[in-house]
């Protein structure tokens, strides 16, 4: 591909980035950004990092934006070039998982150019492992899905006030926050999706996205056999039928017909493509394997909404936390003890239950907290329950 034709394609990108007048938290937290390392911005397939990448292009002057995923380059020496023939000073580089050299290339270019780089990828790169020592050079951003509150503000232009979590423990909400549970179910059927907001059936295009993980995304960070791929496949299928209880390596590797060893690699390799979550647990007495939950909302590729609710409402729960920093665990402190379901880094003394109208306090029994709160469906304020939704309006 020659210049004249990545010129063009960077002047169709900033014409594309006019579309969009409404912009994530995130772009403003990287335009604030004045140090000299470079910044990745990691996360889901169609959560929006290009849409970001084309903003900043408008939005500033000697730029220029690649999408790797289309060009095939050398990607130092058209740096170079364009940084020497071009003056720009900021290259926007897209799906950066794509490029076999990237962290060799992206290393001399931070050393031996003086330009900024701010790049995307669908893979949580393994960077700070890296033998090309990236981890003092670039900055990973993670960008996740719309939260509850930022479906709101860009599907219907209605703002809510932004909770903490202990906000909500305290039962510190105002009035116009319940309004928010009224985009709930909506919101978990594929409403966080940003794609979501011009397409009427996101989940037909989420099952594409996840083919492209299954069958692209993956086999490009990680050395697999061929057959390994059917596997992978059959894994994200059993978790998306199962129950949340029980689903670890364990149960993975027993019911995909795979070793231990292997089912933890693939669900690994499936948490950083932002498909699964993993929880590992707190306490004493406990196997250390995690416990495993889907990103919103593969879920329903498998189960329709009336059998998988239990399940979505968890990967909310743990998604919302996520998204906002929260080191979220899973409590089981005897083989076979019932306990309830989640511990919050800096929120040790209170046990979160996650689930639907039934929960109640007989789920603490026998617990050791100072404080015992449960998330559930509904409005419900009273004694220890809030309402689920309100995590989805967490913003610290």
């Amino acid at each position: 591909m020659n210049i004249s034709q990545l010129i063009e394609f960077d002047r169709l990108a900033r014409e594309d980035g006019r579309k969009y007048d409404k912009r994530r938290a995130l772009y403003d937290d990287i335009a604030r950004d004045v140090g000299v390392h470079f910044i990745g911005i990691v996360g889901p397939r169609g959560v929006g990092k290009t849409i970001i990448l084309k903003q900043l292009a408008l939005a500033n002057d000697k730029t220029f934006y690649i999408s790797l995923d289309t060009a095939e380059v050398d990607l130092f020496d058209l740096v170079k070039t364009l940084h020497e023939t071009m003056g720009i000073k900021l290259f926007l580089l897209d799906e950066v998982h794509v490029y076999n050299r990237f962290e060799a290339d992206l290393k001399k270019i931070y050393d031996l150019l003086k330009v900024r780089v701010i790049f995307t990828s669908s893979t949580a790169l393994g960077m700070y492992e890296s033998g090309y020592d990236l981890s003092r050079r670039v900055l990973l951003k993670t960008l996740y899905p719309f939260s509850l509150r930022e479906y709101a503000h860009f599907k219907y232009g209605q703002e809510f006030s932004a909770l903490t979590l202990r906000d909500i423990v305290q039962n510190n909400i105002p009035p116009d926050a319940m309004k928010a549970g009224e985009h709930f179910l909506p919101y978990i059927q594929g409403g966080l999706m940003p794609f979501a907001l011009q397409e009427p059936q996101p989940l037909a295009l989420l099952e594409n996205i996840l083919k492209t993980i299954i069958l692209k995304d993956i086999p490009r960070i990680a050395r697999l056999l061929t057959d390994e791929i059917d596997k992978i496949e059959r894994l994200v299928r059993f978790i998306g039928l199962s129950g949340i209880d029980g689903i670890n390596y364990s149960s993975a590797a027993q019911n995909v017909h795979i070793t231990k060893y292997k089912a933890e690699q693939y669900i690994t390799l499936l948490e950083r493509a932002f498909v699964l979550h993993r929880i590992f647990p707190i306490g004493t007495n406990v196997m250390k394997e995690p416990k495993v939950v889907m990103a919103l909302p593969y879920r329903l590729l498998y189960r329709p909404l009336d059998e998988a609710i239990g399940g979505l409402r968890e990967d909310f729960f743990v998604e919302a936390c996520r998204a906002f920093g929260k080191e979220v665990f899973y409590l089981k402190s005897m083989r076979g003890q019932k306990t309830p379901d989640y511990l919050i880094r800096d929120f040790e003394d209170i046990i979160f239950e996650v689930g639907g109208k039934g929960k109640g306090r007989s789920q603490f029994k026998g617990m050791d907290a100072k404080r015992k709160i449960i998330f559930a469906d509904g409005y419900d304020m009273t004694d220890i329950r809030r309402p689920l939704f309100l995590a989805g309006l967490i913003n610290g």
